[in-house]
């Protein structure tokens, strides 16, 4: 594409009129630019791309986009927020791809990645060639690619579009965070559905308030657009049973759906009984019922199938084929999955890394639990430090033998992240053992015949970050070679 075509997008208030390359490529990361790359300066939270600029064009950079003048012996195009363009620049150059792809995006505190699987695994069942884009990999039919955030910046996330169009791809189904509404990471993605979990306390280490973290989540619902194609309808997906829907409700001019179990709802779930080895339902549209018997655990799997059924119903899915397929599903990775290696006792590995997705978890566990429960959970270092405490807390309001552990301290000390947990149990009877493979290993020795063990915190991840260095470390792994060695 021609630079003149490509900066004709951003609509510059003084146009651009130099030398008119050939645009082969867009980058932000000098590494990888070649012959031929527009390099795009960000300014990030420990590097500036201005400083690398030079470096891109010895690489091979054919023009730069910067915030300020650079001497350099290519074209500088200035504008005032280079993330902001590179979103439209990304969108442009790669031909708009979300608008020939059936884009559905989650967003909320929990459930974003179990709801994007259930509705990837509804789409896949009937024939639906599908991408997914999430915490735990972007996947393009039946490639997975590993990823660094749960939804990508805008650069990699238009390319990764395109790729999914080049693979022949027609749905594309992706989790969108709070960050990446704040930084304008989806700019330019035409969504046709949007879907709301549940809000709940986390990242406020970023976003400061609930308000400002429930105010970045509704970006999603006002972005849907505010015209009306009846030949291409935007829904928004809303659980009935939480507060900030409301405002999401506000936010957007696409049509509303929503879901729920304790207020009525356009997908209403009653009669709910779990086992601990499923859950079974009815779901009533508009006065039609229909009986559903899952194969996942909890209130909480019970909202996310109902969200993932609300998406594939207003897409046009056969609710026969909706329900065949949601009662096929065995998990995902990560989310209350089972170890079993033979053992007499129940050890369950699971996400949960917020106050609300724990207490979920472990509400669950109590309702088919008889014996003793042992939660082994920490925090993360470097993140929200006032989640901690109540993070303890849980533990013990519903564990017999919790254990305060290590997760991902990062850049912080370990014993000072567990002191901000002990912080919220005074009193209570714990026991603290920083290094969470002792602490996992402590857990199955002490277990007995019909006891529970959650390990909650990393779920599907399968490394440690300690300072800055990243260790193997898989939760699941670690729990199967101490039932095997005990």
């Amino acid at each position: 594409m021609k630079l003149h075509d490509l900066l004709q997008h951003l609509h510059l208030l003084v146009p651009y009129q130099g030398t008119d390359a050939e645009i082969s490529s867009i980058e932000n990361d000098n590494r990888k630019v070649q012959k031929g790359s527009l390099f795009i300066c960000i300014k990030g939270y420990t590097v500036d791309g201005h400083d690398y600029a030079e470096s891109a064009v010895n690489n091979g950079a054919a023009a730069v986009l910067a915030e300020r003048a650079l001497p350099l012996s290519v074209p500088v195009i200035i504008v005032n927020d280079t993330t902001r363009a590179m979103a439209v620049l990304a969108d442009a150059f790669y031909n708009h791809p979300t608008k020939k792809l059936h884009l559905i995006g989650i967003t909320g505190t929990n459930g974003k990645t179990t709801t994007s699987h259930l509705i990837e695994k509804i789409f896949s069942d009937v024939n639906r060639s599908t991408g997914l884009i999430g915490t735990m990999y972007t996947k393009i039919g039946s490639q997975k690619i590993e990823t660094k955030n749960t939804t990508p910046e805008s650069l990699i996330l238009q390319k990764g579009f395109q790729q999914m169009l080049d693979a022949g791809v027609d749905t594309a189904i992706m989790e969108v965070s709070s960050h990446a509404l704040h930084m304008g990471r989806v700019h330019g993605c035409d969504y046709d559905i949007a879907v709301f979990t549940n809000l709940s306390q986390d990242h406020l280490d970023y976003h400061k308030t609930m308000d400002d973290y429930k105010h970045a989540k509704s970006l999603l619902f006002s972005q849907l657009g505010n015209t009306f194609d009846p030949n291409k309808p935007k829904y928004a997906i809303l659980n009935a049973d939480d507060s900030a829907s409301e405002m999401y409700r506000k936010s957007t001019a696409a049509h509303v759906i929503t879901y729920g179990i304790d207020n009525e709802a356009d997908f209403h779930a009653r009669n709910i009984k779990m086992t601990s080895s499923g859950t079974t339902f009815e779901i009533v549209i508009k006065e039609k019922s229909y009986p559903i018997n899952i194969q996942l655990i909890g209130k909480f799997s019970v909202y996310n199938v109902l969200a993932s059924i609300a998406a594939a119903f207003v897409s046009n899915i056969p609710m026969v084929e909706i329900i065949d397929s949601i009662e096929s599903v065995k998990g995902v990775d990560g989310r209350f999955e089972l170890v079993n290696a033979g053992q007499e006792f129940t050890v369950i590995v699971d996400y949960a890394h917020t106050p609300d997705s724990l207490e979920n978890v472990l509400k669950t566990i109590q309702s088919f639990a008889n014996k003793r429960v042992f939660v082994v959970v920490g925090c993360g270092g470097d993140r929200d430090k006032t989640k901690r405490p109540l993070m303890a807390e849980i533990a013990c309001r519903y564990g017999t033998d919790p254990i305060f552990t290590s997760d991902n301290p990062r850049s912080e000390d370990p014993l000072a992240i567990l002191r901000d947990m002990e912080n919220g149990v005074s009193g209570e009877s714990y026991i603290t053992i920083p290094d969470r493979k002792e602490a996992i290993v402590k857990a199955i020795n002490q277990a007995a015949d019909g006891d529970v063990i959650l390990i909650a915190g990393k779920g599907h991840e399968t490394y440690q970050i300690i300072g800055s260095k990243v260790y193997d470390f898989d939760d699941r792994v670690i729990a199967r070679e101490a039932i095997e060695e005990r």
